[in-house]
């Protein structure tokens, strides 16, 4: 049986698409960068925190495997979770302007045996955004919830000059890594 530590709909979607239907665990885990830690060391941090803390609350019987996930946008060596507000969003939005950035997605799989995961890191590049497009996004809500401020499965999909990596790592959950965990013994 699996789970998925996550409400996100789009984690649930993604995993459908690969013919999983998790049941789902409501977890909460404190999501705060530790002092001099690097950003892919803390996106596989908390991807592990959510899964040991889904681990936590079902049976330990045989079959039970649990993910946890992370995804964070990443400039530089700066961090972008969600929004806070349509200011925040905004602001992120601007930073990202014209620029190239990380998307760092973590998986863990947890099983009672063993705890395996991966990484995977994807750059995206966004187009130069004027103050209209950035200011009919954060108004169209699209943005909140989401790191970074945008959603590439949405209409921010117009902002993305260029992709390298994995469309369903930027989205939330790369499937290419985590259907290799699933398989994996």
């Amino acid at each position: 049986m699996l789970y998925l530590a996550s409400q996100s709909p789009r984690r649930r979607e993604l995993l459908a698409q690969i013919g999983e239907a998790p049941h789902v665990l409501d977890v909460e885990v404190e999501e705060i960068r530790q002092a001099g830690e690097a950003p892919d060391a803390y996106v596989a941090r908390v991807a592990l925190d959510k899964a040991r803390a889904g681990y936590a609350m079902v049976s330990h019987e045989n079959g039970i495997r649990v993910i946890g996930a992370d995804t964070e946008v990443v400039l530089g060596d700066e961090v972008f979770g969600k929004p806070r507000d349509a200011t925040d969003a905004a602001l992120m939005l601007r930073r990202l302007s014209g620029r190239e950035h990380r998307v760092v997605s973590a998986v863990w799989l947890i099983d009672g045996k063993s705890e395996r995961h991966a990484l995977s890191v994807s750059i995206v590049r966004f187009s130069a955004l004027d103050v209209a497009q950035i200011d009919d996004y954060v108004a169209s809500g699209e943005c909140f919830g989401k790191a970074g401020a945008y959603a590439i499965q949405g209409r921010a999909a117009a902002f993305i000059e260029h992709l390298s990596g994995s469309y369903s790592g930027v989205m939330g959950l790369p499937l290419h890594e985590t259907s290799r965990l699933l398989r994996s013994q």
